[in-house]
């Protein structure tokens, strides 16, 4: 696999800036029509099962739910198509005076031609969370 392939490159620059808190350059990332399901269908953080749709809605998404959160990436497998990755990960986002929320999913990233994120999907169900604490 090319560990270089523009869809890869866009996944990790995407988890490093969830990691290291960089809002403004995790939104660069995207493409203006940006689609964020994680997870998806319904959830608490998608109580229409929609997602979030644009860089103007999942700015705010990451100022409620990622902002006070830190969150942490493990990434066990990748895979690369296409316009697309998919990776077997584990998700651990740790609230302020909350438990660890732990996610074992698939999370997939596609991208534009110009290597802008067009959508962003995780596959997991709300009912598979563990915590931890």
């Amino acid at each position: 696999m090319d560990h270089n392939h523009p869809a890869l490159v866009a996944a990790r620059n995407s988890w490093r800036c969830v990691q290291s808190k960089e809002k403004e350059e995790w939104l660069s990332l995207m493409s203006d029509d940006i689609l964020f399901e994680d997870p998806i269908g319904i959830a608490p953080t998608n109580p229409e099962g929609k997602g979030v749709r644009g860089k103007v809605n999942l700015g705010q998404f990451w100022d409620q739910m990622m902002a006070p959160a830190t969150i942490r990436i493990e990434v066990h497998e990748s895979f690369a198509a296409g316009n697309e990755s998919a990776h077997r990960m584990t998700l651990r986002t740790t609230f302020p005076g909350a438990p660890t929320a732990v996610v074992d999913g698939i999370f997939t990233y596609r991208i534009d031609d110009d290597g802008k994120l067009t959508n962003l999907r995780g596959y997991w169900a709300t009912e598979d969370m563990k915590m931890e604490k």
